[in-house]
């Protein structure tokens, strides 16, 4: 096992220079400068708790469990002038499904920056990109912004596929209606559901950062967040909307398919209330017995069939009358 492998991201952020790399035997000691300062680890690493207890001691023993918690939900608690702050993104990694969400954990206060995961985040990813093309950010503030920024971009782009979806599959029930279609209905519903499991308490968190009175988040900052919180609003009401949406189409569905089988059994109740008398003469005149009338007559069975037919047509028109057909 490497050394420091459980260390994925460092940085140091010095007034309005561009940000620079931290080497790891000088993390702790850039982590309580005055300058801010960012350090991204691997929640699944087992060097990583070892290494917060002994590098970053000013942590509450709290503060480490939360954020090396094996499940968690978004959520902020606020201790001095830093924040606990759990988020989450959608999953866009390989062979994932988007709403098997992934989590961030952060300790963010003025001067300092902690972030844990345990899979990969895109969101990291392109703070990483701006950093090393001369874009990075100039406080606490601007990180926590941008970051949010970019994990509602990625969810943004999934609440839209899922959107249309549910327009295909509401657009192919219409058309050509199809038992099949109940399993892609309940896919949709099943998504809509697990993100808004997320996304309602994420809501909470950016509406407190919102309101809040920590010192290191500035006016501009909050109109950031108030933006983002609008957007997270809509989309939780997108999600209540695209799962109604899915049972609406789902009861529709079951709607036409009932009906479709209503007709056929009665197409084919009618056809059997036809058959049924002919059937009783044709058995009654079928035993094998003496007696049987226009057994000697050459043109009995003439007679017989032309007796079926106008049966057959007696019963259509009563039928007709009856309003049964």
């Amino acid at each position: 096992m490497k050394k420091n492998e459980h260390i994925l991201l460092s940085y140091k952020f010095a007034n309005e220079e561009l940000a620079k790399p931290i080497s790891p035997r000088s993390i702790s000691k850039e982590l309580k400068d005055k300058n801010l300062a960012w350090v991204h680890l691997d929640a699944n690493h087992p060097d990583t708790r070892v290494w917060l207890e002994k590098e970053i001691k000013y942590l509450d023993h709290f503060i480490i469990d939360a954020l090396l918690a094996e499940e968690t939900r978004p959520r902020i608690i606020e201790i001095g002038d830093g924040a606990l702050i759990n988020l989450r993104g959608v999953n866009l990694n390989k062979n994932s499904d988007p709403e098997d969400m992934v989590s961030i954990r952060m300790w963010v206060d003025k001067s300092r920056i902690i972030s844990l995961q345990k899979r990969n985040i895109k969101a990291i990813d392109d703070i990483e990109k701006n950093i090393k093309n001369n874009k990075s950010p100039k406080n606490a503030g601007d990180f926590l912004c941008s970051l949010i920024s970019k994990l509602f971009a990625r969810i943004e782009t999934v609440l839209s596929d899922l959107d249309d979806k549910t327009d295909n599959i509401e657009e192919q029930i219409l058309d050509k209606p199809d038992p099949s279609f109940r399993d892609n209905i309940i896919n949709i519903r099943k998504q809509a559901i697990m993100l808004r499991r997320y996304m309602a308490p994420q809501k909470d968190v950016i509406g407190f950062l919102r309101s809040s009175n920590i010192n290191w988040l500035d006016t501009n900052h909050k109109r950031h967040l108030q933006e983002n919180h609008d957007r997270i609003t809509r989309y939780v009401e997108d999600l209540d909307a695209i799962r109604e949406r899915a049972q609406i189409v789902k009861d529709e569905l079951a709607n036409i398919l009932t009906d479709r089988l209503n007709k056929n059994t009665y197409i084919l109740s009618v056809i059997a209330s036809i058959f049924l008398p002919l059937g009783f003469l044709t058995g009654l005149l079928g035993i094998n017995i003496e007696g049987i009338p226009g057994a000697t007559n050459q043109s009995a069975f003439y007679i017989f069939c032309g007796i079926i037919t106008l049966i057959t047509a007696i019963q259509v028109i009563i039928f007709k009358k009856l309003k049964w057909f």
